[in-house]
């Protein structure tokens, strides 16, 4: 008998799906690989697509465009940091596209990618790759079920797809 179960809180979800930019490029795709599983109502893939899978089932396939300010968030200029080269203290093998880490003044750590390089400074985007971007998402639902207790508890899905103990 097919899965009934409905997409709710507290259900591990599996799809198959591709990603696309506006322009219609793939930019991800579960496809040919393992379908991607989730822990639903933990925000564990970006919120637009979470509430889009909402009360669907087994089955299901939908095409879902998800803003900026549900996917990766709004591109923020002040995330683009210019660093004084004698504040610069990696190893001057880094180059252009790279991804560094950054320290906040709070201790997180915050990636960035270098934009730019200059005999006076560097130039840092620690903006996500995807930010300002409305994703365009083709899914296939591949299965939900009830989450387990332990996978609860822990937070994330085990087994098939999930994290391995």
């Amino acid at each position: 008998m097919k899965n009934l179960l409905l997409v709710s809180k507290d259900t591990v979800v599996s799809f198959h799906y591709t990603l696309k930019n506006g322009d219609g490029e793939v930019l991800d795709s579960s496809q040919g690989g393992d379908p991607l599983s989730y822990l639903h109502g933990y925000e564990q893939i970006v919120l637009g697509l979470e509430k889009a899978l909402v009360g669907k089932t087994v089955g299901a396939t939908l095409n879902v465009v998800v803003a900026p300010e549900e996917g990766y968030g709004p591109r923020r200029e002040d995330l683009v940091i210019t660093v004084p080269r004698e504040q610069w203290t990696l190893p001057d093998t880094v180059g252009i596209d790279e991804i560094v880490e950054l320290q906040s003044d709070e201790g997180q750590s915050l990636p960035a990618r270098i934009v730019d390089m200059q005999p006076d400074c560097i130039m840092l985007d620690a903006n996500h790759p995807l930010a300002g971007v409305v994703l365009h998402f083709d899914v296939e639902l591949i299965d939900v079920r009830p989450a387990t207790d332990e996978e609860l508890s822990h937070g994330h899905v085990h087994g098939p797809g999930g994290h391995e103990h």
